[in-house]
């Protein structure tokens, strides 16, 4: 691990540590004793770290001992070394010493207060300052010059030259060191030093009187040698520096002294600028209420001079002509565009062609007043108002345009409102919040519906304005759930037309910071390139608000973080319904003619009034209008084109009908069929009656009539039971039941016509749902005639009290009537049977089919109860008790187990069907019994046919009252449901909702679109047209 290298005189080692020490001494100790080796270990030496930082061998041995020229060098080290610390440390003792010294003489003086009397004069001073330096001198010259061994200066020249620059570096250093520590407190030690200073001088005279003790003491201190000297000499150089830094001092502070002299003088001229700027202030606000007062003056004369234009262009055309003033009023550009407007609100294309026509959108919170800087567009209170509760429910677009009379009118209505009357302005502003609250439907608070008026004045500037409602941060109780989203939604399709000019209104009396509006207007125009801004409230911000440059911040569009192309501060009122909008003209002018803010700078005079406001969005709505209708008009031939190519691809050979053509079309098929029931012949009306009448009568006669008739013992009861029930039948149930019959009837011989016309080869399965709709609605609505009833009451009591047959024909007839009846209810009651018994013994072995347990007890019970009927052929129809037990218990004998209800349920069709099989063999009885009857011998024949004379009786009145009802229908009744369903027809011609519910389906859809864009195409060629001419 380790190893030694020898060399010339031995071996060469570098020691590092005491075990490396070690190791090598035990190495070299085991080199056979060799004294050259001993020799060589007992000679190495430590030397201060030279170049290369290894231990060296001492030399050989010539007679010169090997360390004296390395002791000496090392002793004049040493000595230089001490001189260092003797020089240092004398200096520092001297120096505390000194103080010491001078501080316990100082406290042992005597009050030096009687000395100012003779106190030496500033000669004697000087005096005792040479001789001082003089003996400074002497003492210097009195210490012996420091000079070195001759052999160390043979020996070691290099070396103490070095040496000496080296303790001359270390003393400046200390110097340097102590005079900038006495430099850094020579500031806090200036006044003590001079104070002493002066002290000393003022008792250098008496020196020489003081005791031998302190005067040897100085001596001594004196003595010290050259060390005490330069001290002296440091103390010089202080009080030398210290007078420079209080020439500094007294520099700095003559240059501060003029700094400041300068300063006043900058300081009264800048008073004197304050001066002439307040002059020119006063002089600038004495120029804007003059500007503000020669400009109303102007707006004025310029009123004065419209309103005398507008007189006399009103004389002018009316005294031109109807025919001209007409053409002129109804082919205005501003109307011509808002008829375009109005096409494009309802227009819903599937070919997302939007509209992106310019219009002026008016958005603000609720309550900030952008219905009264609208109604001061319109100059007229033409809206709604409320304290604090939301009116404006819907979009209500305002056309304004200019005109020789002041009116107002909606798009759907021809009746004009003459806004100069106040009874007409209440008039209109009911008709406008009940359109808003009509416009809202199932619950909602807010519609999209937009009410389209239009106003027209002298002097009205040209454009559309839509009011929307106002933006609210809170839902209350009274309002829908989603009426604050619902509110944003609108606003923000509104705003979302890149062509819109967005009026943001403010109001000015509240916080800036609880705007709603403004964070929603600057999501949908970033850059403010169409948002003109409006402070409303003005008068009220002025009095509440404590710093005017807040609204000089508002109106420079530096507060809120939006941008606009104009801000606009206006008064609109002072909040009284009353006020006219001249009165609050007059005011708005007065008050921006008396404002604080306005003479204090905070705004231009192009920046207020709603005057100057309705001047700068007319302006930007025509230019937004001629940059972009074009390109509005060339996406609407795109559309139509991709539309016409669509249709004639589907629908070739197909007329382009819209959906109120359509209507039409489908009202005349309609009306077609009710003039065709007109066509329907008496006998088939009768027979129609005949037979519905039978069915509706049928079971009442068989159960209520006929079947307690034939119950009695002789055909006198039999009589007058069938006489009794037909009597209390037909004056109570029978004549209202024939009215219904009789309205049954004519609805199924119209729907049979309706059915009939869908299989022709002209029907169009688009009508279907219309004709139905229009059928049911129909046939819902009329209403037999009250007195029919009455009238029938007559002649069916009538016809029921003649018993009498007249001839054969009519008895055969009965008798055929009575055949058909009996064996219509017969299989009637076959097949109710069929249904309680379940399938016969041949049936299950045919169809594989078998009875329930059910069937299988009422096939038990029914065999019992025919057992009986076999028994007793003319058996009642009621089961006595004993009858009822006697089954009963043959059916138990059998293993089946019914009760009492269970058998009677099963006797009524039973018996039913014994009763009709009797009547039917009674009626072929009776087929020959004619001229028995005529002649009174059935009592003789055997053969009691009351029967016949029951049915001759119902079926008389049966043709008598279908006569009755056929005549009611045919003359009454068939024009009274052509009425019914006209007036529907009318119903759903004035309900688009029902129409598009109704006709339905992509043909119509398209002929529609195609029509709409057609017109607005058309529309919007003829008002480019005129905007041309007019540029």
């Amino acid at each position: 691990m380790y190893k030694l290298s020898k060399g010339r005189f031995g071996y060469v080692v570098r020691i590092i540590g005491v075990s490396q020490s070690r190791w090598v001494k035990q190495k070299l100790s085991s080199n056979h004793g060799n004294p050259q080796t001993s020799r060589i270990i007992r000679h190495y030496m430590t030397f201060p770290p030279n170049k290369n930082g290894l231990l060296k061998l001492a030399g050989p041995n010539y007679g010169i001992p090997s360390r004296g020229i390395g002791m000496i060098i090392a002793r004049v080290l040493r000595g230089a070394l001490k001189i260092r610390y003797i020089i240092l440390g004398g200096s520092i003792a001297g120096g505390s010493a000194l103080a010491k010294t001078y501080e316990q003489w100082k406290e042992a003086l005597p009050d030096a207060k009687f000395l100012e009397e003779i106190m030496p004069s500033q000669e004697d001073l000087n005096a005792l300052r040479e001789s001082l330096m003089s003996y400074r001198d002497k003492i210097k010259d009195a210490i012996p010059d420091f000079t070195l061994d001759p052999k160390l200066k043979d020996l070691g020249e290099d070396k103490f030259d070095q040496l000496v620059l080296w303790f001359k570096e270390r003393l400046d250093d200390a110097i340097q060191a102590a005079e900038e520590e006495k430099t850094e407190s020579s500031s806090y030690l200036d006044g003590e030093i001079l104070t002493l200073a002066g002290l000393a001088n003022s008792l250098t005279p008496k020196l020489k009187d003081f005791s031998s003790d302190l005067r040897q003491h100085a001596v001594s201190f004196s003595a010290m040698g050259s060390a005490a000297e330069k001290e002296r000499e440091k103390a010089e150089l202080l009080r030398l520096r210290l007078s420079q830094v209080e020439a500094e001092l007294k520099e700095k502070t003559e240059s501060y002294k003029r700094e400041l002299s300068s300063l006043t003088n900058d300081n009264a001229a800048l008073k004197g600028k304050v001066e002439i700027n307040e002059n020119i202030r006063e002089k600038y606000e004495g120029l804007q209420e003059e500007l503000m007062q020669v400009q109303l003056k102007y707006q004025k004369e310029v009123e004065r001079l419209e309103k005398e234009n507008k007189e006399l262009r009103k004389s002018l055309m009316l005294k031109a002509g109807d025919t001209l003033a007409q053409r002129k009023i109804k082919k205005s550009l501003i109307d011509m565009y808002s008829e375009v407007l109005d096409e494009l609100c309802d227009y819903d294309s599937s070919y997302d062609t939007q509209d992106h026509l310019p219009r002026v959108v008016v958005v603000g919170d609720q309550s900030s007043g952008k219905t009264s800087v609208l109604e001061m567009v319109a100059q007229a209170r033409i809206f709604p108002r409320g304290a604090g509760e939301m009116m404006t429910r819907a979009p209500v677009m305002v056309t304004l345009s200019e005109g020789p009379y002041h009116i107002a009118s909606f798009k759907d209505s021809t009746r004009e409102f003459d806004l100069t009357k106040e009874s007409e302005l209440a008039e209109l502003r009911k008709e406008v919040e009940l359109r808003m609250r009509n416009s809202v439907r199932s619950g909602r608070t807010v519609s999209h519906e937009v009410i389209s008026m239009s106003v027209k004045g002298p002097g009205l500037q040209r454009m559309v304005l839509v009011d929307l409602p106002g933006i609210i941060s809170t839902v209350t109780v009274d309002l829908a759930a989603d009426t604050r989203d619902a509110i944003r939604a609108i606003s923000q399709q509104y705003m979302s037309n890149p062509n819109a000019i967005i009026l943001c209104i403010q109001d000015g009396s509240v916080d800036a910071e609880r705007s709603n509006v403004t964070d929603l207007v600057s999501q949908m125009d970033p850059q403010g390139k169409r948002t003109i801004f409006v402070l409303t409230k003005v008068d009220l911000a002025e009095e509440n608000l404590a710093k005017p440059d807040r609204i000089r911040k508002i109106l420079s569009g530096k507060l809120f973080p939006m941008k606009a192309l104009g801000y606009f501060a206006v008064v609109t009122g002072r909040g009284s319904k009353e006020d006219s909008i001249q009165e609050i003209k007059d005011y708005e002018e007065s008050f921006f003619r008396t404002s604080k803010i306005f003479k204090g700078g905070v705004i231009n005079s192009h920046q207020c009034t709603t005057r100057n406001l309705s001047f700068a969005v007319s302006e930007c709505f025509w230019k937004m209008v001629r940059d972009t209708v074009e390109q509005q008009a060339d996406a609407f031939k795109a559309t139509r084109f991709n539309l016409e190519t669509e249709w004639k691809n589907n629908f070739p050979r197909t007329r382009e009908l819209d959906r109120d053509e359509l209507f039409e079309k489908a009202r005349g098929e309609i009306l077609d069929e009710v003039v065709n029931l007109s066509q329907v012949s008496p006998k088939q009306w009768e027979d129609a009656l005949s037979k519905k009448l039978w069915d509706k009568m049928a079971t009442h006669i068989f159960e209520n009539i006929y079947l307690p008739a034939a119950q009695t013992e002789n055909s006198g009861t039999f009589n007058t039971t069938a006489d009794i029930k037909l009597k209390q039948w037909a004056d109570i149930t029978l004549p209202k039941k024939c009215v219904e019959v009789g309205w049954e009837t004519l609805e199924e011989e119209f729907r049979a016509f309706m059915d009939r016309a869908r299989t022709s080869r002209d029907h169009d399965n688009i009508f279907d749902n219309l004709k139905a709709s229009v059928v049911d609605e129909s046939m819902r609505r009329h209403e037999w005639e009250d007195k029919a009833a009455d009238v029938l009451r007559v002649i069916q009591l009538n016809a029921l009290e003649d018993r009498s047959v007249h001839d054969k024909q009519q008895w055969d007839a009965a008798c055929k009537f009575l055949e058909d009846s009996v064996k219509e209810k017969l299989i009637n009651i076959e097949g109710t049977l069929r249904e309680m018994v379940g399938p016969g013994t041949k049936e299950q072995w045919i169809y594989w089919c078998t009875p329930s347990e059910e069937q299988k007890r009422r096939a038990a019970v029914k065999g019992e109860l025919e057992k009986i009927l076999v028994t007793e052929y003319t058996h009642k129809n009621t089961l006595t008790y004993d009858e009822v037990t006697a089954v009963r218990k043959n059916v138990q004998s059998q293993g089946v187990e019914v009760d009492n209800e269970f058998i009677r349920e099963t006797w009524h069709p039973v018996y039913r069907r014994h009763f009709l099989r009797r009547a039917l063999a009674k009626a072929y009885d009776c087929r020959k019994a004619f001229y028995a009857y005529h002649q009174g011998l059935e009592g003789e024949l055997g053969v009691e046919c009351n029967d016949i004379v029951l049915f001759w009786r119902i079926q008389q009145m049966i043709k008598i009252t279908a006569n009755a009802l056929r005549q009611q229908v045919m003359n009454r009744e068939a024009r009274r449901l052509e009425k019914d369903i006209k007036e529907v027809l009318e119903e759903y011609g004035y309900d688009p909702e029902k129409k598009v519910q109704l006709l339905t389906g992509r043909r119509v859809m398209l002929a529609e679109e195609l029509k709409r864009v057609r017109q607005i195409q058309e529309k919007l060629e003829e008002f480019i047209h005129a905007l041309n001419a007019e540029k």
